[in-house]
């Protein structure tokens, strides 16, 4: 009977054209039914389809795996337990999968995690490591945006019972409950609705499954450690990473400026698997894709939650996804000196502006500094050697005194970018008329000494 079904609906699916969103949308709803005609024969396969499909039409960058449970770990007391679908019509799941919306903006916490050694992919202890990757993600209907805020794994914060430590710590002492809280209390109690925790190796299993994925690497990485029997060699450029590599390319450390680095990287490929899976072509390697990774992923969130998920994605436009780092710093003073301190009012602007919370206690949020006043980093990608000197003495002679040059970008650029890495839009908007070009670009990927940095592109040469 399900594979009379699944051969039904099979027949149904026409191939996705490379521009049109009408057939991509057809596409996903008809694959849809194919899943969950699989629901009982293979729910693992079933739930991997579901946000294979989530990560093709583009549901989260964040939410890359998929999202099935491994385990009923639904702590109540440190997620919201709020349900956050509504449907259209009293429609049978069948006549119409796309009926289920999100009603509100919900928060979900990923966490990558580095498996304990010698644990296997389907052991029960798989995710009880600490947590290697933290990502808080907002997926908000009210203005069709997604946001994205990068949690270093060295930052600074105070555990229940434990003390101050590293936030990487909490998954392993507690788990997604214990995670979650100290997230919220850190985050000016942000509420977390539901959590996805994924094992580092999933993502060498993804992009060798997708072929390998493009990225390009800003300078030359070689790098040997022989007790985690780890070495990286790769050339700086363009270049189509294969799972190894990726990986070796996301767990690079620079140790002068800590994990930050790292969070970079991990938000560049990302954004390079994302563009991987937004393909047609992959569609037709879901299930096998689905198959490889099952085992790599823990979430409570339910298959009605899933899907409002994706018929969200599917809507949500490049320009609305926005990536952030928490604002902090890292200090020579530490005894860590790759520990990573949390800026109390950098987080009051940033939970205000992108996750809607407002400072304990009915603090304001401080009135922002100056442009001038701000740390503005200025980096070459336009070839022109003279590019960086005309733009620092233009932004000196318009009052900014703390203007500075870095390396240049290695990769030409046809646009400039106003990088907002700790997520001050404001600012980047108002520099960004002060150029007259460019776009504002809310990612982690600038100059980390920097509260914004200006990447040179050719349109700044053509307008002299």
């Amino acid at each position: 009977m399900v594979k009379g079904v699944e051969t039904h609906i099979r027949q149904k699916i026409q191939p996705v054209a490379a521009q049109a969103k009408r057939q991509a949308i057809g596409a996903k709803q008809h694959l849809l039914l194919v899943l969950w005609a699989m629901r009982r024969r293979n729910p693992l396969l079933f739930w991997g389809g579901i946000v294979s499909m989530s990560m093709v039409f583009g549901a989260s960058v964040a939410l890359f795996t998929p999202m099935w449970s491994n385990s009923n770990t639904f702590q109540n007391n440190q997620f919201t337990g709020q349900g956050f679908i509504k449907r259209r019509s009293p429609v049978d799941f069948w006549a119409d999968a796309s009926q289920y919306q999100i009603s509100r903006p919900v928060n979900i916490l990923i966490l990558g995690i580095d498996p304990p050694l010698n644990t296997k992919n389907n052991a029960s202890g798989v995710f009880a490591g600490s947590s290697d990757t933290m990502l808080l993600v907002r997926l908000d209907p009210t203005n069709h945006s997604l946001k994205v805020l990068s949690i270093p794994k060295d930052s600074q914060v105070v555990i229940p019972e434990i003390g101050l430590e590293k936030i990487s710590l909490a998954n392993m002492k507690g788990g997604p409950a214990l995670t979650a809280r100290v997230v919220s209390r850190t985050l000016n109690n942000v509420p977390i609705d539901r959590y996805v925790r994924i094992t580092t190796n999933a993502l060498q299993e993804l992009i060798d499954s997708l072929g390998g994925v493009e990225v390009f690497v800003p300078q030359q990485m070689s790098y040997t450690d022989t007790t985690q029997k780890l070495e990286i060699n790769l050339a700086a450029g363009w270049q189509t990473l294969d799972g190894d590599q990726a990986q070796k390319f996301a767990r690079f450390r620079n140790s002068k400026v800590g994990d930050l680095d790292r969070v970079q990287r991990q938000q560049m490929l990302l954004k390079a698997i994302r563009d991987r899976l937004t393909s047609p072509t992959v569609l037709p390697i879901l299930p096998q894709l689905a198959r490889k990774i099952q085992s790599y992923v823990d979430t409570n969130l339910s298959l009605i939650e899933t899907l409002a998920l994706i018929n969200f994605g599917i809507r949500v436009e490049p320009q609305n996804l926005q990536m952030v780092l928490v604002p902090g710093s890292l200090s020579r003073l530490s005894l860590d000196p790759s520990s990573y301190w949390l800026d109390g009012i950098g987080i009051n602007r940033v939970m205000s502006e992108y996750f809607d919370v407002q400072p304990l206690g009915g603090m304001q949020v401080s009135r922002r500094r100056s442009l001038t006043s701000l740390k503005i980093a200025v980096q070459n990608a336009t070839g022109d050697p003279s590019a960086s000197d005309r733009v620092t003495q233009y932004l000196r002679s318009r009052g900014f005194a703390r203007v500075y040059t870095v390396s240049d970008w290695l990769d030409s650029q046809r646009q400039t970018e106003i990088i907002a890495q700790q997520g001050n839009l404001t600012a980047a908007t108002d520099l960004q008329q002060i150029l007259g070009v460019g776009v504002v670009e809310p990612t982690a990927t600038g100059d980390l000494d920097s509260h914004l940095t200006i990447r040179i592109g050719q349109d700044w040469l053509q307008q002299l």
